[in-house]
């Protein structure tokens, strides 16, 4: 008997890393700290600044969420869903991106989103055992996140 081949292959990879803008606000504070450490000495005080700064830039790029399709799972961030479950996609950028992300956003949708970053993928979730009823991510490339998992809800239907 044969072993059925699972699909495993990475369709989409992105981490949704701090924009510049942040990155820089996270570097004023060395400057900010330095001169509150001035009691303790220059030195100290550079220091305990620049090491303040450069723990917070860390911090920020390793602690950002990433959005993945493996095979036919879509994960984003800590959460994941079989594509089979995703119903229709939407890719928005501009005006209707962020009326998703404000006004339009579902009480009952699972939400991924990301200062700095425009576009976003809002994608149905049609499990009747879930009580999310749609996923909406944040991301730099809408067109291409909506094509990947398009690719994978058509892999699982495939015999």
């Amino acid at each position: 008997m044969q072993n059925p081949t699972t699909d495993t292959r990475v369709r989409y990879r992105e981490r949704l890393s701090p924009s510049l803008w942040m990155l820089v606000t996270a570097a004023v504070a060395a400057p900010m700290l330095t001169l509150t450490f001035t009691p303790l000495g220059s030195l100290p005080a550079l220091l305990i600044g620049v090491a303040v700064a450069l723990a917070l830039i860390v911090l920020m790029i390793a602690g950002s969420p990433g959005i993945r399709i493996d095979g036919t799972v879509l994960r984003a961030g800590r959460a994941h869903i079989d594509a089979r479950w995703l119903g229709e996609v939407t890719e928005l950028s501009g005006e209707d991106a962020r009326i998703a992300r404000g006004a339009g956003l579902s009480a009952r949708g699972w939400h991924l989103i990301r200062g700095g970053i425009d576009g976003v993928v809002v994608v149905e979730n049609i499990d009747p055992a879930d009580p999310v009823t749609s996923w909406t991510i944040s991301t730099r490339t809408p067109d291409r996140l909506a094509a990947a998992i398009r690719e994978a809800r058509e892999t699982t239907m495939r015999p």
